[in-house]
């Protein structure tokens, strides 16, 4: 049976929402705490997936998601480049998001390179509110079949704002989108200021995606939509 690695840390607080969001597509799961990772008592490769999740791992010292990013790549480098040869698909959101980004692993898998930053907010406060999501053309099995439509999923960070270097440009499969479905620099519908309005990239083959917004709070009724259990639907599928 496929099986999701939820990759946490201290500090990390949606993995078990996660958990239970995978519970829903049928997707087996196991937390797995990065410390067992390093100390040799969990191996990466038992996992057909990965999802690093949102919160604030090691309590963001030194940067959103730089510790956890550091750890992987010293220590974890040659597990993870494994992974991610073999095809297998990993998401990072929010949080995550920022760990795939300190890591190198967005937008470009170039391990331990760092070729984007996730900075503080325009607004220069945490922002927490509900955001709709254009999914764009681009080839993943995160997002296939969903090109066009809007997504709405809570949206919760201080650091969201991505800049990537002129000569790098990211795969965007993610856009802020106003109440007419277009893409907005506008706050609050762009939360945090980003540049053409992305809210989640994709590296070049589609395999790995990093987002802001949190699908995993938009998988029940209660949650006032259940658009995020699409992302986790298409990772089903694609296992």
């Amino acid at each position: 049976m496929s099986r999701a690695a939820i990759l946490y840390a201290p500090g990390t607080n949606c993995h078990e929402e996660t958990v239970a969001a995978l519970d829903r597509t049928g997707i087996a799961s196991e937390l797995v705490l990065l410390r067992d990772l390093l100390d040799g008592r969990a191996r990466l490769n038992r996992f057909q997936a990965a999802i690093i999740p949102g919160g604030f791992s090691y309590g963001d010292h030194l940067g959103a998601g730089r510790i956890f990013a550091t750890l992987l790549v010293a220590r974890l480098g040659e597990q993870l480049g494994e992974f991610l040869a073999a095809g297998r698909p990993l998401l990072g959101v929010c949080n995550g998001f920022q760990v795939l980004g300190e890591a190198g692993i967005l937008p470009a898998r170039s391990l331990g390179k760092r070729g984007m930053a996730l900075v503080e907010n325009q607004s220069g406060r945490f922002e927490d509110r509900n955001v709709r999501l254009l999914v764009s053309r681009n080839e993943s099995p995160w997002t296939r079949g969903l090109e066009g439509q809007i997504l709405e999923m809570p949206s919760a960070h201080g650091e969201g704002r991505a800049l990537f270097p002129e000569s790098r440009l990211a795969r965007v499969a993610l856009r802020y989108a106003d109440g007419f479905g277009n893409p907005t620099a506008h706050y609050p519908e762009n939360p945090n200021g980003t540049a053409g309005a992305v809210a989640g990239i994709t590296d070049d083959t589609g395999l790995v995606l990093g987002l802001m917004p949190h699908p995993e709070r938009a998988s029940l009724p209660a949650h006032g939509s259940q658009d995020g259990l699409k992302l986790f639907q298409n990772l089903a599928r694609a296992l």
